[in-house]
């Protein structure tokens, strides 16, 4: 069975919620990627077997498959076909998945995979009647950035809690203190600003015309333990999860070139050799990564003592800080050794795209190794995917 080798991976900046990137349609910010990882690599779009795109939302601009939108505004051949999917934060890891499986089987020789999302500009939706012509009174307006919406009443209530409440429920049965998430995001912060200023994510990073970022917009260089403290609980009166030790709401995107050995005339960046997905009680979503990565793991044939790096997506500090308590024998000054998403930011579709890229640029310019990327996704499911080189 053939190999999957990623050939390069790009990412836009991310952007704050209504900041930089607020003005750009989500398959513009899918075009600019997609066009950006073959123009690196000097590969002929017309030899891309399929473009498999992840993003959250699609309830706006990015409806009607924006994967197959954003390749047509690359200007790719109207031959090269593409899909979206959706498994919410984990879309563009799905993306990464669904391609490696593709080539691994021998259907496709070299597939173009990443992610977008625009929470700016998800929409507002409001329920239609199932009379033709209703005698209507007030509706709600839902918000499409994130979170539940028109939740069935046949789930359990205790599943349908915000993901900020999951992230208290899983401090409080962790026994993880509000010092040790705000300490946790610091660090994301300090080691972002770090990473951008020797020039690390340079490599990566495609600008979007127009709206062009010097770094990650959400990246507060100036945080301190005691601006955190200061911020106010927001899913508890007595909670500890803030908008400090939180990701935040953003926009950006990511591609991810995959083909087998020899696909591309370029020298890969790594190798997929495990993937892992797992599914656990919707109100701790948080925690699915730790045997998600377990199994992605084993199947590697790997143990936590081979890993050299670890991209965990922080969703939350909590859920983060519980995450790495599953995994024992795991150094935790290997996780997220230039930021994560506290700082950088988790535009959902995109941000496996973000860290699996992350961690094959990493791994080359460290010589080779073994690394983990693995994210946590809302109604209770984990992702992970090892790559070496």
């Amino acid at each position: 069975m053939p190999a999957t080798y990623i050939y390069d991976a790009v990412r836009t900046p991310f952007g704050r919620a209504g900041g930089a990137l607020a003005g750009t349609r989500p398959d513009d910010l899918a075009a600019v990627v997609m066009r950006a990882a073959v123009e690196r690599t000097g590969l002929d779009p017309a030899r891309i077997d399929d473009v498999i795109f992840g993003d959250a939302n699609q309830a706006g601009e990015d409806n009607r498959n924006v994967a197959r939108m954003g390749a047509l505004l690359a200007g790719f051949p109207t031959t090269v076909p593409g899909a979206t999917v959706n498994r919410l934060c984990g879309s563009s890891v799905e993306a990464v998945i669904q391609g490696s499986r593709a080539i691994e089987a021998g259907d496709a020789a070299v597939v173009l995979v990443g992610g977008v999302e625009s929470m700016s500009r998800a929409p507002y939706v409001v329920e239609k009647s199932a009379k033709p012509w209703p005698a209507v009174g007030n509706q709600t307006l839902w918000n499409t950035a994130i979170g539940w919406r028109m939740t069935n009443p046949k789930l359990p209530v205790e599943w349908t809690i915000s993901n900020g409440q999951s992230a208290e429920k899983l401090a409080r049965i962790h026994d993880i203190s509000r010092d040790a998430q705000d300490a946790f995001a610091l660090r994301s912060h300090r080691l972002a600003a770090d990473a951008w200023a020797a020039g690390v994510y340079d490599g990566e990073i495609v600008q979007v015309p127009g709206a062009e970022l010097s770094r990650d917009e959400g990246i507060r260089a100036d945080s301190s333990l005691e601006k955190l403290g200061a911020l106010k609980a927001l899913f508890a009166a007595d909670g500890t999860v803030t908008a400090g030790n939180s990701s935040p709401i953003n926009d950006g995107a990511s591609a991810v070139l995959l083909g087998a050995e020899g696909a591309v005339n370029a020298e890969p960046l790594a190798r997929i050799t495990g993937r892992g997905v797992f599914g656990n009680d919707p109100d701790v979503f948080g925690v699915a990564p730790v045997e998600a990565a377990n199994r992605a793991l084993a199947r590697a044939g790997r143990s936590w003592t081979d890993v050299d790096l670890v991209e965990l997506n922080e969703a939350f500090a909590s859920q983060s800080l519980a995450c790495l308590a599953g995994w024992p024998d795991l150094d935790p000054d290997r996780v997220n050794v230039h930021g994560g998403a506290i700082a950088i930011g988790h535009p959902l579709g995109a941000s496996g795209g973000r860290i699996i890229g992350h961690a094959a640029h990493e791994l080359k310019r460290r010589g080779g190794g073994v690394a983990v990327a693995a994210l946590c996704i809302g109604v209770g499911q984990g992702l992970a995917v090892v790559i070496e080189r």
